[in-house]
């Protein structure tokens, strides 16, 4: 059985997903993008972009009863692959042992100009 997973501190989804979903003891997150869910409004940079993308991941995971050790896959999308050992350096303040799996792509544009965009799968 699934059940539907929204934290009211993360972004509310802007298309017909959620932000996440819990099933058989897996959490899916979908790809969080840097938007601060209070303001709505997107920092500028790729550390402070990661590092919201990586807080309102940490909102799903957290309304759901995980918590960043629980994320065994991240894919992580990069509008610029030249950003990637900042992106990672902050990427790694969240993940410090047992590190998840990861691939990480450069893609041709993400939604509403943002730099970073970062989903997970994590399990309990």
């Amino acid at each position: 059985m699934k059940k539907i997973i929204a934290s009211p501190l993360a972004p509310k989804a802007v298309g017909p997903y959620s932000q996440a979903v819990e099933t058989d003891g897996a959490l899916y997150v979908s790809g969080q993008l840097p938007i601060d869910g209070a303001t709505g409004k997107m920092a500028e940079g790729i550390e402070a972009q990661t590092r919201q993308s990586l807080a309102n991941l940490g909102h799903i995971l957290a309304e759901a009863g995980y918590g960043f050790n629980n994320v065994v896959k991240t894919t992580v999308l990069l509008q610029h692959i030249s950003d990637f050992a900042a992106m990672n350096a902050v990427y790694a303040e969240h993940f410090t042992s047992e590190m998840p799996a990861r691939i990480c792509f450069e893609v041709a544009a993400l939604p509403m100009g943002a730099l970073v965009e970062i989903d997970a799968v994590a399990a309990k």
